[in-house]
């Protein structure tokens, strides 16, 4: 069938059959398809939407487009697990939950994404560390994960090409908020990893994609069953971004962030409380534990114990960052030349954030892409950030901003005081919402 026939299915309203969007994504891999009829179809998806039989068939097409890797040689070792957040600010989680879940059994080969508009990358963030690698070969990847049980690396050319290609059309036509190319995107990239469990963090709230809960549950429920039909176990939770889950944001400063949570120096309780969540939740799926409970004595024990911080720093080594760096950090990871108290014009107790404005802050410093070309500074940030319910002084530090210079302190100065809002009566929301695992109606 020729692709514009396929795209006028589409912009009419109809279904496409399984084979017409195989051939697609076919023609979207070997160059036959333009990068306009890609556009053409993204918008047609856009406008009208997908049947669940479509969202499989586009999930598993553009997972085949390229390389999926198999993990034979672990399969009497562990399960292979891993776990895909939807982006918000102050978001690290993976940073500490990939070692914790190695640290009980599991092996997590974590594919990762760069920083995208307000939220937060995890590659951006390791690549603060002098040395690391974020993109090595395959062997390098296999070794890392069977030896080390867990390695955070980006998405290579040969896994879900046909992704990579969607979503940089999508990202310039105003196609990105469109769920069955959400979930397209993200499980292709997951199936293509070979995995035999996945971990869905959907965040709703002031800093996600998802900012009403509702839109949230539709998207944590169609990533699940599309990921169980795609032959992967799944399960998902719903979780706050209301405000940043870690007190830092920034990528150098949420990697310090991360080696002070492994290492006991400071956890931010929310912090806490999602990623032991996910972490059990991993566990369970990968058969490791039998029951939630015993999941979280057992990840607790991982990260209390030092048995994931010792995951972490061998990691970091093996994929070409310093030996000592978790003992050592302060002498690899860069500093901003400018750090800035930001204080309160008025007592009172936190009751709103703003958390997409202080993403945006971020970027504004020069820690986030507002172009893809961007070089970013992976020392400015955010430092100190309050939670919802905390309780101000007037003139008491709300945060502190870590930037390159003066000037670039004080203009992001006024967007975090607008963004973090007192009033008279303390606020709180629950870090981990709600479970989504196909038994709830």
């Amino acid at each position: 069938m020729l692709t514009q026939e396929i795209i006028r299915i589409k912009r009419d309203g109809g279904a496409l059959s399984t084979p017409q969007i195989e051939q697609f994504i076919k023609g979207v891999t070997d160059n036959t398809v333009s990068e306009g009829q890609i556009a053409a179809l993204a918008m047609a998806v856009f406008l009208n939407g997908m049947e669940r039989d479509e969202f499989v068939a586009l999930t598993c097409a553009m997972a085949h487009s390229g390389t999926v890797l198999n993990w034979d040689e672990l399969s009497d070792k562990g399960p292979v697990l891993d776990k895909h957040s939807t982006g918000g600010v102050g978001d690290n989680v993976s940073l500490m939950l990939a070692p914790i879940v190695a640290a009980c059994g599991g092996y997590v080969p974590m594919i990762s994404g760069r920083g995208l508009g307000h939220t937060g990358g995890t590659l951006d963030k390791l690549d603060s560390i002098p040395g690391y690698v974020s993109t090595p070969s395959m062997d390098v990847l296999r070794k890392v994960v069977g030896t080390t049980g867990c390695a955070i690396i980006g998405q290579t050319d040969d896994l879900a090409p046909a992704d990579r290609k969607m979503y940089a059309t999508r990202d310039i036509t105003a196609t990105v908020e469109s769920i069955p190319l959400i979930v397209a995107s993200i499980l292709s990239k997951k199936l293509s990893a070979g995995l035999g469990g996945l971990v869905l963090d959907v965040k709703t709230g002031s800093g996600a994609f998802a900012a009403k809960l509702e839109m949230a549950e539709d998207l944590a429920r169609n990533l699940f069953s599309v990921a169980n039909a795609c032959g992967l176990k799944s399960s998902a939770l719903i979780t706050d971004m209301n405000q940043p889950l870690a007190s830092a944001a920034g990528n150098a400063l949420e990697v310090r962030n991360a080696v002070e949570f492994l290492d006991g120096t400071h956890r931010d309780a929310r912090l806490e409380a999602v990623t032991l969540a996910l972490a059990a939740e991993m566990l369970v799926l990968g058969g490791l534990c039998s029951t939630p409970d015993a999941a979280m004595q057992q990840v607790t024990r991982a990260l209390h114990g030092g048995a994931a911080l010792e995951i972490f720093a061998k990691m970091v080594c093996d994929l070409g960052g310093p030996a000592d760096f978790t003992t050592a950090m302060d002498t690899y990871l860069p500093k901003a030349k400018v750090r800035h108290d930001v204080t309160a014009t008025q007592a009172g107790w936190v009751n709103q954030v703003a958390t997409r404005h202080l993403g945006l802050a971020v970027v504004q410093l020069g820690g986030g892409r507002q172009t893809a070309s961007d070089a970013l500074d992976y020392s400015v940030g955010l430092t100190g950030l309050p939670s919802l319910g905390d309780q101000m002084e007037q003139g008491g530090v709300i945060c502190t901003i870590h930037a390159a210079s003066d000037d670039a302190a004080k203009t992001v100065e006024q967007l975090v005081l607008q963004s973090i809002s007192l009033g008279e009566e303390p606020a709180k929301t629950d870090a981990v919402l709600q479970r989504i695992d196909g038994s709830e109606k």
